[in-house]
């Protein structure tokens, strides 16, 4: 016969990894997976019943979003843990891209999700080099090394290459999309092209599994006694004494710029 004690039963217990602000691969980046990867490793590696990842970006870089979202997955498929994605503000483009690698995505009902493109960003200086009476010398080896350069007249041909590059870059968006959420998603024409949904619409072509928040949407999942797990990411020792401060204010702005895009 076996003896069971309530007090010594095991509650459930969810890994939850917060993934909040900008992706990038630089300093000044809030998210990256370097930054990320201690937490997400610890996370699965204490085998919790789940993983929950707490997702507040209005994205970033497409290769760190996609290194992230692989990571996840890696470890999730390895220890056979499911992972839930919960969007607090916004899930866009990176963000939604690392959401996307979750079994299931939740979010509020005023949550921004979506805009599934990529996007290259410049600015054009040669005409006001020229009214300033400066004269730019550059000198390369290699014809392709001054590609888009600001301060010299764009050409079409680095116009067709980067758009070449950001089609490359936006299929495999897109393929990772199709691949994650399958017939999830609407047959919905603008599903690829950028647009935003907020909270029931994002669920109603797809991109979400519904409006719910993560404590009591884990308890209805793992029951009311389930434990929550918390881990983020650790700012380097130096960062925390406000060494960079140059760097962290500049970041700073890129990132309010880049939640601005979505009205946040």
């Amino acid at each position: 016969m076996v003896i069971r004690l309530p007090f010594l039963s095991r509650r459930p217990v969810v890994a939850v990894v917060r993934m909040t602000g900008m992706i990038g691969g630089g300093g000044r980046a809030t998210l990256d997976d370097r930054s990320i990867a201690p937490a997400i490793e610890r996370a699965f590696a204490r085998k919790p019943d789940a993983v929950a990842l707490e997702i507040n970006s209005p994205g970033g870089s497409p290769v760190q979003s996609s290194l992230i979202g692989a990571r996840i997955r890696r470890l999730a498929d390895e220890k056979k843990i499911p992972v839930h994605a919960f969007v607090e503000d916004v899930a866009a483009s990176g963000g939604y891209w690392i959401a996307a690698a979750a079994d299931d995505i939740w979010a509020d009902t005023g949550s921004i999700v979506g805009s599934i493109g990529v996007i290259s960003a410049s600015f054009g200086a040669h005409v006001f080099l020229t009214r300033q009476g400066l004269e730019r010398r550059i000198y390369t080896a290699g014809k392709s090394k001054t590609l888009l350069d600001p301060f010299e007249p764009e050409k079409p041909e680095d116009v067709a290459r980067i758009r070449r590059l950001l089609d490359q870059l936006h299929g495999s968006f897109i393929d990772h999309v199709k691949t994650r959420r399958g017939d999830r998603l609407a047959d919905e024409p603008d599903l690829y092209t950028g647009e935003i949904w907020v909270g029931q619409a994002a669920r109603e072509v797809g991109l979400i599994d519904g409006v719910a928040h993560l404590k009591p949407k884990l308890q209805e999942l793992y029951g009311e006694k389930v434990r929550l797990r918390r881990y983020s990411v650790r700012r380097p020792f130096f960062a925390r004494l406000g060494a960079g401060a140059v760097d962290q204010a500049i970041g700073g702005l890129e990132e309010r710029a880049a939640y601005a895009r979505f009205g946040l």
